[in-house]
Parts: C-alpha cells; sequence; structure tokens
C-alpha cells in the first residue's frame, strides 16, 4: 500500500494534505495525529528536496503541489539552501501524547 487513506475520499484526501503541507511549512511545526503526520512527513520531504533542486522546474513542480505562493519562495530561499548538505530526513515525528476526545495519537512534525 503506497499511501494511507485517512477514511477520506481521494479528493478531500488530496486537498487535506496539500493544505496541511503548505501550512506545516509555512509555520516549520505542526501538532496533529500520527497517520497524518506520517503522510505529513512523506511529502514536505519531497518538497524540501524538490528545494534543493532549485530549477525552475522543481519550483513549478512545487507551485503546483502547495496552495501560497508565498511559502514555495520561503521553501526555495530559506528552507531549501539550509538543508543543501543533508542526504534526506529534514522532518521529525515527535509523540506528544494522546488527544482528549477520541484518544487519537498526536504527534508534533517539525523540521529539524
Amino acid at each position: 500500500m503506497g499511501y494511507r487513506k485517512l477514511g477520506r475520499r481521494s479528493d478531500h484526501r488530496n486537498m487535506l494534505l496539500r493544505n496541511i503541507v503548505t501550512s506545516f511549512l509555512r509555520e516549520g511545526r505542526l501538532q496533529t495525529t500520527e497517520p497524518r503526520g506520517k503522510e505529513i512527513k512523506r511529502i514536505a520531504d519531497k518538497m524540501i528536496t524538490l528545494a534543493k533542486r532549485g530549477d525552475l522546474h522543481a519550483r513549478r513542480q512545487a507551485l503546483a503541489y502547495l496552495l501560497d505562493e508565498d511559502v514555495v519562495t520561503k521553501l526555495f530561499k530559506e528552507i531549501g539552501p539550509r538543508y543543501a548538505d543533508r542526504q534526506g530526513g529534514y522532518t521529525r515525528l515527535v509523540k506528544v501524547g494522546y488527544r482528549r476526545g477520541d484518544g487519537a495519537p498526536l504527534v508534533l512534525v517539525e523540521l529539524v
């Protein structure tokens, strides 16, 4: 299985992930449930790899996925160069506890 369904239809799931990854790259850290966090990590690492490449095609690929041009600019100007000498693993998941309402495991997703 290549991805998690997250209990949503594919169009809703894709937009949810695009929104969350855009917010994550804007803020640098985010608290969410563990399955969502693992998907965010997977996609955000790909976006940072695009930013490390830094060419026009990579920028257009990032613009096609992320919802905010300012986030793409930040990704290519600040985040990408910061990880230029790193071979992957740009994000980390830290387990925080469990959500009060339904007991879902929570994680903090942050840039390393």
